[in-house]
């Protein structure tokens, strides 16, 4: 999955490790020289990146991490901020722009766990013929990052809205910008040679491909699920899966394991449990000795509740309008993602409780 879309990703603002462009372009600002409107029109990953190094120079050679460290450095900042003949401080917004912004600078530049993990996949170390262009440009960000990025991912290239006057806006845009064009030149010189020496024509990576690729090289997901012989087999069934989860007595993986005894009892019987109302009672005792038979089947040791079976067998294999309307829409979701290659999907197992109104993934 290229385009994963995570939710409340950071800006790669690299601060932490500035680029020659974007340390020259920083440089170039004197904020103790500035008159009052240029002083609140600077943009404030200047302002935060300026003090920054100030603190660098004056505090540690480490970014704020505590709680403690990152006030301190918030303080700092607030003594910039220009004040009046009265000795008042100024109305300067970019400047508590970039001390609410703290935070969410001083982020470090590192490669993503998950990222690594691709990278060190053996689908990305061993290229072939029919490898899809997704590895080959994981194993160019890979290169890239060995060499060119000097360990780093390729820069994106964004900037989030703040407050700056149009041209110092644009300016610092536009550094990002094009480091990320560059980066993306470098990665794509990486993948031209790995396609040269797999015997595949240049033009088989699309340029917008590559842009894609490099601009999400930070969200790039690679989700394997277990097929239906794997998680029904005695031998490769996810027991610690199942074990892990039962902490909880009422967690959804409990409907789970119902279900596989309902499957048992039909498989069984031919029907399934509870589907006359006379035969309820029966089907009760008959559903529990299905349950029990495959929880010492599978080598599990855990205990589920007497209501969930008699659940089971009450509602007799109904299937309500809302429930079912609700797991079709869940399914289309999963299916646009496929299509789409767009988002993270479900891995692999989804199951929702319609009497708790919850519902959770398994990898089983």
């Amino acid at each position: 999955v290229v385009e994963s879309h995570p939710d409340n990703t950071l800006e790669d603002l690299r601060l932490d490790k500035p680029f020659p462009e974007l340390r020259e372009h920083i440089q170039s600002y004197d904020l103790d020289h500035m008159d009052k409107k240029d002083h609140s029109h600077t943009p404030w990953i200047v302002i935060v990146a300026k003090y920054l190094t100030k603190w660098f120079n004056e505090k540690s050679d480490q970014l704020p991490k505590t709680y403690k460290e990152k006030e301190a450095f918030r303080q700092l900042i607030r003594q910039g901020i220009l004040k009046n003949e009265n000795g008042t401080p100024e109305d300067e917004e970019n400047f508590e722009e970039a001390i609410k912004n703290v935070n969410t600078a001083l982020n470090t530049t590192e490669i993503p766990r998950c990222i690594e993990e691709i990278f060190n996949d053996d689908c990305c170390i061993n290229l072939t013929e029919q490898s899809p262009s997704f590895w080959i440009l994981a194993r160019a960000v890979k290169e890239f990052v060995a060499n060119e990025g000097q360990g780093s991912l390729p820069v994106r290239g964004t900037i989030p809205d703040m407050i700056a006057d149009s041209n110092r806006f644009i300016r610092l845009q536009n550094v990002y910008r094009e480091k990320a064009k560059k980066d993306i030149a470098a990665v794509g010189n990486h993948a031209a040679k790995l396609l040269q020496s797999l015997g595949k024509a240049p033009e088989s990576i699309s340029e917008r491909e590559l842009k894609l690729l490099c601009n999400n090289s930070a969200f790039l997901r690679v989700v394997r699920c277990r097929s239906l012989s794997e998680e029904y087999g005695l031998n490769t069934f996810n027991k610690d899966e199942i074990i892990s989860h039962m902490d909880n007595p009422d967690s959804e993986i409990v409907l789970y394991l119902v279900l596989r005894a309902v499957d048992r009892f039909y498989k069984q019987h031919g029907r399934y449990p509870g589907v006359c109302n006379y035969q309820v009672e029966d089907d009760i005792g008959k559903l529990k000795s299905c349950l029990t038979g495959f929880l010492q089947e599978h080598g599990l040791s855990v205990v589920v509740k007497d209501d969930y079976v008699h659940e089971f067998c009450r509602y007799g294999a109904a299937e309500p309008h809302a429930i079912a309307a609700f797991m079709g829409g869940a399914a289309a979701q999963e299916v646009i993602k496929v299509i789409t290659g767009q988002f993270v999907i479900f891995n692999n197992t989804y199951i929702y409780s319609g009497m708790s109104q919850t519902s959770a993934t398994f990898q089983l």
